[in-house]
């Protein structure tokens, strides 16, 4: 599976990602779009890509604290662990 995280603000093409959430950084509120490139409309991959999505978004928050503590700029583009 690819996965990524999106800056909101930035211009970065999110065509080709199935938008799975949002996630706000807790110390500096920028948004980030969570997308994943669905190969299947199948329902139950649909429902193991939200789980995944989820455990995504928490590994993000980890990531996105680490950032802020070390004084470094979010970028606009963030590949996400399967």
């Amino acid at each position: 599976m690819r996965a990524v995280a999106i800056k909101k603000s930035s211009r970065e093409e999110t065509v080709g990602f199935q938008e799975m959430g949002t996630l706000r950084c807790d110390s500096c509120g920028e948004e980030f779009f969570i997308g994943h490139r669905l190969a299947s409309a199948d329902k139950w991959v649909a429902e193991r890509h939200k789980w995944v999505a989820e455990r995504q978004a928490k590994w993000l928050e980890k990531v996105l604290a680490e950032e802020h503590e070390r004084d470094k700029k979010h970028p606009d583009r963030i590949e996400l662990p399967d």
